[in-house]
């Protein structure tokens, strides 16, 4: 069996520091040549570029999304990096303005600081820009929010022609804005609607699955955020559900200076099932002895115990690893037939399993091209991870493909910043609003300088 290189890149492992081309985070993809990156110290340099450059523009970010959305075409084309354009620009009392380049980690310090949060749930990596992270609809977990971009008030963005637009909530095109892929402009400022900072107490519990598709309803329904992991081959779910804490835990928490609690008794019933997967990814990798981040990430799974703490503290603890990460959303109405039907696939099939499947659910979202565009959603979420010679595991691999297959076939959505295969999708089925994007494309961008061949492929 063989990976498809393709569609699921191998990494370059080559520490090549006089390498001209500028690669994407995981090393898989390369974006252009280090000449074609431009690095305005402001939004009115940035204007200039725009107004002044003939060539396509591409905003990199931290550039964890895949290569082709990043990527430039031609020689004549433009990487922007916008790090420059960082930090806190305004604040009131329900809101903060942010630099569109202000990675998460600082927005969720900063709010942390002032003593306020978001209402929607953090993804759980922090090195995203803010502006990345809307821009391809990154979530959280809990049906009393969805995505980071449903938080924005206004988002401030330069145009090809170097003229600055602003959009708010009574704004017309404010949901084509949302989340657009970096195909209308260069956002420079977001203003994200804040309120005070509360505490959660998660409780983690191990489960079978025997009942996954009932259960996955009480715990979105009982509790204000939950999240799931399937371990399909042992038929166990590893479960966490918080709820805002008892004015007792929040003590508990303040006496602790403000630090993540654990609770003193532990529980080993996942250490068995953490082994056998910890076993999966060692042969998949061909990593022996303790490994990286990879086996971390569900190492310390093993021995767990319920937390007390912020709601970046709980949740905001993914650890970034290179990965091929495929995220498909299904209307939550549907996913306990959408997990039974996996449920039959997997006992038909047998595939390799080579991580648990996640779970997180959310509420409607009102960006048009978000996943959870005007529905609450399953998300399911499949990872499989490099080797340390920037190979795939084949069958872990051969496991993506027919998955999303089987999710695409039921209408799926897939996340935008994440690996998937676009010709399994109808796009203007699956997004009501997909001709009104086009339009506001064809407004703020008609000469498509924001473009390139993956962009051209989804719109035009």
């Amino acid at each position: 069996m063989e990976t498809d290189d393709k569609r699921f890149p191998l990494r370059n492992t080559e520490s090549n520091h006089s390498d001209t081309q500028v690669w994407n985070w995981a090393q898989n993809a390369q974006l252009g040549d280090r000449r074609a990156v431009c690095r305005p110290e402001s939004e009115a340099e940035l204007q200039q570029l725009l107004a002044s450059h003939s060539g396509k523009v591409k905003v990199i970010g931290s550039r964890l999304a895949p290569g082709r959305m990043l990527k430039i075409d031609h020689q004549q084309d433009m990487l922007l990096d916008l790090s420059q354009l960082s930090g806190v620009l305004d604040s009131t009392d329900n809101s903060v303005t942010f630099a569109a380049a202000t990675p998460l980690g600082k927005v969720y310090q900063t709010l942390s600081e002032m003593g306020r949060m978001l209402a929607s749930s953090p993804g759980v990596i922090s090195i995203q820009t803010l502006a990345g992270a809307m821009a391809t609809g990154t979530h959280g977990q809990g049906l009393q929010q969805s995505s980071l971009a449903d938080e924005a008030l206004n988002i401030r963005m330069v145009l090809a022609d170097g003229s600055i637009r602003e959009f708010d909530r009574q704004h017309p095109w404010f949901g084509a804005v949302q989340v657009a892929l970096g195909s209308l402009g260069v956002v420079t400022a977001v203003t994200l609607k804040t309120i005070p900072s509360r505490i959660y107490t998660c409780f983690k519990n191990a489960v079978s699955a025997s009942n996954l598709e009932q259960d996955l309803y009480q715990w979105n329904e009982n509790y204000a955020l939950s999240k799931a992991w399937w371990f399909v081959d042992e038929d166990q779910m590893h479960v966490w559900c918080a709820r805002e804490a008892t004015s007792e835990e929040e003590q508990v928490y303040r006496l602790n200076y403000g630090d993540l609690v654990k609770q003193a008794d532990s529980d080993s019933s996942l250490n068995n099932t953490i082994e056998q997967t910890l076993e999966h990814m060692h042969n998949d990798t061909q990593i022996r002895g303790e490994g990286g981040k990879q086996f971390k990430t569900v190492t310390r799974f093993k021995d767990f115990s319920d937390v007390t703490g912020d709601i970046y503290q709980v949740f905001c603890r993914g650890i970034a690893v290179p990965q091929i990460n495929v995220e498909i959303g299904i209307p939550l109405a549907r996913a306990a037939e959408v997990i039974g039907k996996i449920k039959r696939w997997y006992a038909e099939k047998h595939p390799h399993m080579h991580y648990p499947i996640i779970l997180r659910c959310t509420g409607p979202s009102s960006a048009w091209l978000s996943p959870a565009y005007q529905q609450a959603t399953c998300f399911f979420g499949f990872v499989v991870y490099y080797a340390d010679d920037g190979s795939l595991s084949a069958e872990g691999t051969h496991f993506l493909s027919e998955v999303e297959k089987l999710l695409a076939a039921e209408g799926g959505r897939p996340h935008w910043g994440k690996y998937y295969d676009s010709h399994l999708y109808h796009w203007r089925e699956n997004y009501p609003q997909w001709d009104a994007f086009r339009e506001v494309r064809h407004q703020l961008d008609p000469q498509r300088k924001f473009s390139n061949d993956y962009l051209s492929q989804l719109f035009d």
